[in-house]
């Protein structure tokens, strides 16, 4: 009973560790961006601390390995649990230091998580355990427990508990298992009444944490975005969050504005009108991101448009702006117009496998933060929307800002070319993202801007859309190259262009 124990408590350390290193690298990836580095810098300082703490169990005496192992679980569960928490709380105190506290959170506890497995190891071996069956159960129950959270975790934690009680209820796990193991080997620990003691205190703290977790999440990131938060939800793709003050609601993912009621129709405007008022006998539109379904309010305004069919990742994003009455009033109830098919999937895989053409092709992604996003700007993805596009259609691209990214926006327009495609690079002044841009792409030379629009609009006219055409000396084209997948160079020129901005 008590080796059976011991080795499901190999399984649990696993499961734990492993969690709270996804857990910081998620959490890092939110409100850092750049998902790679957060979760490759992680892993790396992750694993040396857990050297690091199996070199350290060699200096804890025998008589005290169980005390020990004890005591570092209490502590991993308190240290691991709470970490979430205390991170978002640090970023949304003061975002300078968060970086430190984040790697010493994580250092701390991949050095304590290092020192487990040697411990009960030790622990099973002064039972006179044969030592080649002793390390091949450990080890094989170590790997079994990493495999289950690392499939626990992003699909059914995150989504549903959300990142800072998934946390908390790994550290209730750590501490149920430094109880349980208190109990059983009562007679043979050195300090049986302390060691519950603690453990009673510590999952106390960590329960009194699950119940407040929420509140104090809610409460860091009122205090990062200034604003009420009306909805904030964690997905298994990302972090929604829905802020309100007085007529203003913004949406904002991972931490980055998406739109301000105030001025979002400036940018959907821009985004299809100089599309479709070109496009007089279309009748399929494509849309590639766009789950809010602000950009498919403007397209429903053309009678000739027959069939929409919009791509979005994430079932959580369109479900709310499908469901949601506060936010229905935005998007017109454009979703569940019958013209309207929503599909739940990774663009690049659904147009890879798809075969319709279409007589537009609006493409709205999040801007290229990060690789798994970059790719969706890539030379073999523009290549693949090339072939869906009808031969007198035309394409458009959300490309950042050719003010405050420069590269980033001109390296878009590089990649479109690089496909065979002729390019039609323009702006638009929105006042909660600034001067933002737009490439209209086609299969055919000799596009013109419109000079007037069958539709109601509140943004553009002739003189904006002629203005939008125009680019000023500080706005003018910086030599880059396209961007492949086997360097993503436009997450690069994103990265330094936006570290330059002083915000």
């Amino acid at each position: 009973m008590r080796e059976k124990l011991l080795i499901l408590s190999v399984f649990i350390v696993a499961s734990c560790g492993l969690a709270y290193e996804l857990i910081a690298g998620a959490l890092a990836s939110y409100l850092l961006g750049d998902s790679i580095l957060q979760f490759s810098s992680i892993i790396g300082c992750y694993l040396f601390a857990m050297g690091v703490g199996s070199h350290l169990s060699k200096y804890v005496s025998d008589e005290r390995t169980l005390d020990t192992f004890i005591e570092i679980e209490l502590l991993v569960g308190l240290i691991g649990g709470l970490s979430a928490t205390l991170l978002f709380i640090v970023f949304a105190w003061a975002a300078a230091p968060f970086r430190s506290v984040l790697y010493a959170l994580v250092f701390v506890t991949g050095v304590l998580v290092g020192m487990e497995i040697p411990l009960v190891m030790r622990i099973l071996n002064q039972r006179k355990n044969d030592f080649a069956e002793l390390v091949s159960r450990v080890l094989t129950f170590d790997y079994m427990g990493a495999l289950a959270v690392s499939l626990v975790f992003p699909l059914v934690l995150a989504p549903h508990l959300g990142l800072a009680r998934s946390a908390l209820l790994f550290g209730l796990i750590n501490v149920g298992i430094a109880l349980m193991t208190s109990k059983i080997f009562r007679a043979e620990l050195l300090y049986p009444r302390q060691q519950l003691l603690r453990g009673a205190v510590a999952f106390m703290l960590l329960s009194a944490g699950m119940l407040s977790a929420d509140h104090l999440t809610r409460w860091s990131e009122k205090t990062l975005y200034g604003d009420e938060i009306i909805h904030a939800q964690t997905t298994p793709y990302q972090r929604l969050l829905i802020t309100q003050w007085k007529n203003d609601t913004r949406l904002y993912i991972n931490g980055n504005l998406q739109f301000s009621s105030r001025d979002e129709y400036r940018y959907h405007e821009a985004l299809v009108h100089p599309v479709l008022e070109k496009l007089p006998q279309a009748k399929s539109v494509l849309v590639l991101g766009g789950g809010d379904g602000l950009a498919v309010r403007e397209i429903l305004k053309y009678p000739n448009i027959e069939h929409i069919t919009l791509v979005d990742l994430d079932p959580a994003m369109t479900d709310l702006f499908t469901h949601n009455e506060r936010l229905v009033g935005f998007n017109q109830r454009s979703l569940s117009n019958p013209k309207v098919k929503v599909i739940n999937a990774d663009a690049a895989q659904w147009i890879e496998q798809n075969l319709q053409v279409f007589d537009a092709i609006i493409i709205d992604f999040p801007d290229p933060s990060n690789f798994a996003l970059g790719k969706l700007y890539s030379v073999p993805m523009y290549r693949l929307v090339k072939k869906h596009l009808s031969a007198n259609g035309l394409m458009v691209v959300q490309s950042t800002s050719p003010l405050h990214a420069p590269r980033s926006y001109w390296c878009i327009n590089e990649t479109l070319k690089e496909v065979g495609l002729y390019t039609t690079p323009y702006h638009a002044f929105v006042p909660s993202f600034g001067e933002w841009g737009f490439i209209l792409a086609s299969q055919q030379p000799g596009y013109t801007p419109p000079t007037s629009f069958r539709v109601k609009t509140k943004f553009l006219d002739a003189e904006t859309t002629r203005q939008m055409f125009f680019f000023p000396p500080d706005m003018q084209p910086v030599k880059v190259e396209a961007n492949r997948l086997n360097n993503q160079s436009l997450v690069h020129y994103f990265e330094q262009d936006w570290s330059q901005v002083i915000r």
